[in-house]
Formats: C-alpha cells, sequence, structure tokens
C-alpha cells in the first residue's frame, strides 16, 4: 500500500543560518510530487529532513500517521521510506548484484554483512531478496551486469542500480533526488517511462526533487516551488510555469525542459 506524507511546519536551522522555514505539505498515497526550486532554495535539505539524514529544529513529519521527524536515518526503510541521492553511493568494488541486495537489509534476516560474507542463516529470505534483486535489474535492463563490478559502470547506470536497490527495500514512499541529472535526453526518456510503470505495479507514493521540468511536467500530480528555504507555490507543474513570482525565483527567465537553474 503507498504511503501518506504530511510536513507540518518544518525549519531547518544551521547556526543561525535559516536553510527552511515552516514547511508543509501534505502528499496522498499514490501521488508523485515534485519539489523544484533554485539552487539553494531547500529542495535537498527538505529531502534529507524526510529521509533521517537530518533532524528538523522544529516541526513535524508524519508517514503514515507515524511520526518521523527524529527517527534515524537508519529506521526509514523498515517504516517504507526509500531514497536515491543526486550522486549514488554505490560500493564500486562490489558487483552490481551485491549493491542490490543491500536494499533488503530493512526485511533480509541477519542483514546486509550476513549476506556479503556469504554467512549461513538468511536461507530462504535471501534466496527470495536474490531472485527480486535479479528481477529488479531485468525490468532496468541491467540484467546483463548483475555480476559486473559496479566501478566498470557509467554514471547512468549507476542511477538505475541505486533505484534497484531502492525498490528492493520494499519501499511504499520513494525519493528522488535529481535523478535526471547527468542523464542524456534519451536516458532521461526512459526514466520517465520507468517510474510511471513502478509508480503503478509497485503502488508507490513519489516525490522527486528536480530541475528538469519536462520530466516533472511528464511525471508529477503537482508541484511544490521552494525558494530561500519557503515555500513560494504549489500547483500542476503548467501552473507554477506560468507563475510569476516562479519565473523571478528564477532569476526572471522562463524554466524551460532541460533547464538545470
Amino acid at each position: 500500500m503507498a504511503a501518506e506524507l504530511s510536513v507540518r511546519d518544518v525549519s531547518l536551522h544551521f547556526g543561525g543560518v535559516n536553510v527552511l522555514e515552516k514547511i508543509s505539505i501534505d502528499i496522498t498515497a499514490g501521488q508523485v510530487v515534485g519539489l523544484v526550486g533554485p539552487n539553494g532554495a531547500g529542495k535537498t535539505s527538505l529531502f534529507n529532513c524526510i529521509s533521517g539524514h537530518y533532524q528538523p529544529s522544529s516541526g513535524s513529519i508524519l508517514l503514515d500517521g507515524i511520526e518521523t521527524a527524529h527517527a534515524p536515518a537508519s529506521r526509514m526503510a523498515s517504516l517504507g521510506l526509500a531514497r536515491t541521492f543526486q550522486h549514488p553511493a554505490l560500493r564500486l568494488d562490489a558487483t552490481v548484484l551485491e549493491n542490490v541486495m543491500l536494499g533488503a537489509h530493512s526485511w533480509l534476516p541477519g542483514g546486509p554483512m550476513s549476506w556479503s560474507l556469504r554467512l549461513p542463516a538468511t536461507g530462504r529470505a535471501e534466496r527470495e531478496a536474490r531472485g527480486e534483486a535479479l528481477a529488479l535489474l531485468d525490468r532496468a535492463g541491467l540484467a546483463w551486469a548483475a555480476n559486473v563490478p559496479a566501478d566498470e559502470l557509467s554514471h547512468g547506470l549507476h542511477k538505475g542500480v541505486e533505484l534497484c536497490r531502492a525498490l528492493l527495500s520494499r519501499p511504499r514512499l520513494l525519493l528522488l533526488d535529481e535523478p535526471a541529472a547527468g542523464l542524456s535526453h534519451g536516458e532521461v526518456e526512459k526514466f520517465i517511462e520507468t517510474i510511471r510503470g513502478l509508480r503503478i505495479d509497485f503502488d508507490l507514493t513519489v516525490v522527486i526533487v528536480e530541475h528538469h521540468m519536462g520530466l516533472i511536467s511528464a511525471l508529477t500530480d503537482r508541484v511544490v516551488i521552494l525558494d530561500h528555504g519557503a515555500k513560494l507555490m504549489e500547483g500542476t507543474a503548467a501552473e507554477a510555469q506560468s507563475d510569476p513570482r516562479v519565473v523571478e525565483a528564477y532569476l526572471g527567465k522562463e524554466v524551460t525542459d532541460d533547464e538545470s537553474a
């Protein structure tokens, strides 16, 4: 079942700097929502608060009604949340399959260490995880790379591996941090189709931080625009692109499909 997310009056301060100021967003289960804004707007900081990498200075974050604002990142997978990063954090000395298998840590008995060390006792659950991992790689067009060291793959393929790893945790809420960064036009188009299918087949709620407005327009039900740590507006991608406040936030330029502001 997809997850419902509620962010209520979340603020984040580092010393005397206000990074986020009373951000409130309600995301209905099954929606795809984009977080958009210029560099320094607070998008990734908000992501980090939702995923447990930062603890907000104040406010509340509810995942299916459970308060998670001060839950550690290590607990979030067990609550049904997974995320990717702008720069995928893979073990380059491990194979693609080994990297994906790490996504099962929240439900695989014994955790990832017992799998990577080939220890006994994971048994049936390990075989199940391996089967799911291989199926995800096949779906992503990466089955051929299962036994290839991750450092032999391109940046774009690293993103595919990281997405498979996130999905192996069996999330209900998936956070994607700038998934189009560094991808070619063709790779972006393929990614859009992939997320459309995953949203339905895995019953996901998806939140995307992204500058690529073509991707945002194609995928999202609505967008939330941030600027200088505050929510500027909320609506559809088309409404955002025609909003004078949004145009001004992007230094007075029209936001194009390929802009990376």
